[in-house]
């Protein structure tokens, strides 16, 4: 916004300090001369016995000049001390300004951090860098998201592109399957979505919780993954009993999707990772497994693949971590399905945790809370 230019408040605080002193000096030279009035004659008197009584004119001569200098020296003390005054008091609001016009060019990083004890600047200062961070906070988010989204709009066609691969292989495929399986890839793609979107701006609470059957949830994954499984020479084995989780369906589907074509498209089989070929049916595995412990239901998805360091499983979780030593492609993605599916897990009061298999490989392990902990 434009503005015609105006004096700065810290000379119009200077100015109403000065203005302020001059008032009270003139109030208290003009009570102090009501006062002396009452005692002084109208005419000068001289007596034999007490001297030389001065008049009120004698007196007005010696006051007025007087009093004159007070005030200009309290204009001049009233101008200099409050500049330093005003300067001093209005100094915390010169290093909210500059936070504010950092913020302006895009630098949400900084904060004002004002010392001192509490006071409305202090106060003032404290929620604007909690404002900061809030908001640096949300655009990380939505950048988290857009990113989240694109990869996860990927999978659902990469998937619809191995079946297409896998139909024009064998042209005397079910074409009626075919399309059955490519509406339900679609569907997904749309469910997730809008689960995405609730996601990013729910909380814990404003999740849709229900039971859900985290061993069908598995078999629907390896179902749906199977043709892009089968591209790559890669088994996948589902075990284990009804097992029950309390959230939203959407997005624990998502989460097991995640998991199994994680370990489907960062699947190094053994003896590639021996230094075989590893291209015959089968050579590589997938894992997953459903059991139900008394306050948590449990899921475990584990691959082949080469040895990795504990140290890089730790990180897999963040944002575009990729482990050394693991497949590259297209299917690859960019580093963010276990990072989706760490949050949901959050999301629901569970977690994700990983660990290298021993003689290599990967193995997930997911908590979630069972019904019976509501």
């Amino acid at each position: 916004m434009d503005r015609r230019p105006g004096p700065s408040v810290r000379l119009k605080l200077t100015l109403s300090y000065a203005g302020f002193l001059i008032i009270a000096g003139a109030v208290l030279l003009g009570i102090v001369w009501v006062f002396l009035l009452r005692y002084v004659p109208p005419e000068a008197a001289r007596t034999f016995e007490a001297g030389f009584f001065p008049g009120r004119g004698d007196l007005a001569r010696a006051f007025f000049p007087a009093a004159a200098w007070a005030l200009a020296f309290l204009l001049v003390f009233g101008l200099a001390g409050g500049w330093l005054l005003a300067g001093r008091m209005l100094s915390p609001l010169d290093r909210i300004a500059r936070a504010t016009r950092l913020a302006a060019q895009g630098s949400l990083s900084h904060r004002i951090e004002l010392p001192g004890h509490a006071d409305e600047f202090r106060e003032f200062a404290d929620g604007f860098d909690v404002m900061l961070s809030r908001l640096e906070a949300h655009v990380a988010e939505q950048q988290r998201f857009a990113a989240n989204a694109s990869h996860e709009l990927r999978t659902p066609l990469a998937i619809t592109q191995a079946l297409l691969d896998v139909a024009r292989a064998d042209p005397q495929r079910d074409v009626g399957a075919l399309l059955d399986r490519l509406h339900a890839v679609n569907a997904r793609a749309i469910a997730l979505t809008e689960a995405l979107l609730t996601l990013s701006r729910a909380q814990r609470a404003a999740l849709t919780a229900e039971a859900v059957d985290l061993s069908l949830l598995a078999e629907d994954a390896a179902e749906t993954l199977l043709p892009l499984a089968e591209k790559r020479g890669i088994a996948i084995d589902v075990a284990g009993d009804a097992t029950s989780a309390l959230g939203s369906p959407v997005l624990l589907a998502q989460l097991v999707t995640n998991l199994v074509h994680n370990a489907i498209v960062h699947n190094v089989p053994a003896e590639a990772a021996t230094g075989g070929s590893g291209d015959g049916p089968g050579s590589g595995r997938v894992w997953i497994t459903a059991r139900a412990d008394p306050d948590a239901a449990i899921l475990t998805v584990e691959n082949t693949g080469a040895p990795l360091d504990p140290a890089l499983v730790t990180t897999l979780t963040e944002p575009f971590r990729r482990g050394g030593g693991r497949a590259r492609d297209d299917h690859g993605g960019v580093g963010l399905g276990l990072a989706i599916a760490s949050r949901i897990a959050e999301a629901h009061g569970g977690s994700l945790a990983l660990e290298a298999r021993r003689g290599g490989g990967l193995k997930a392990t997911v908590r979630l809370p069972a019904p019976t902990r509501r």
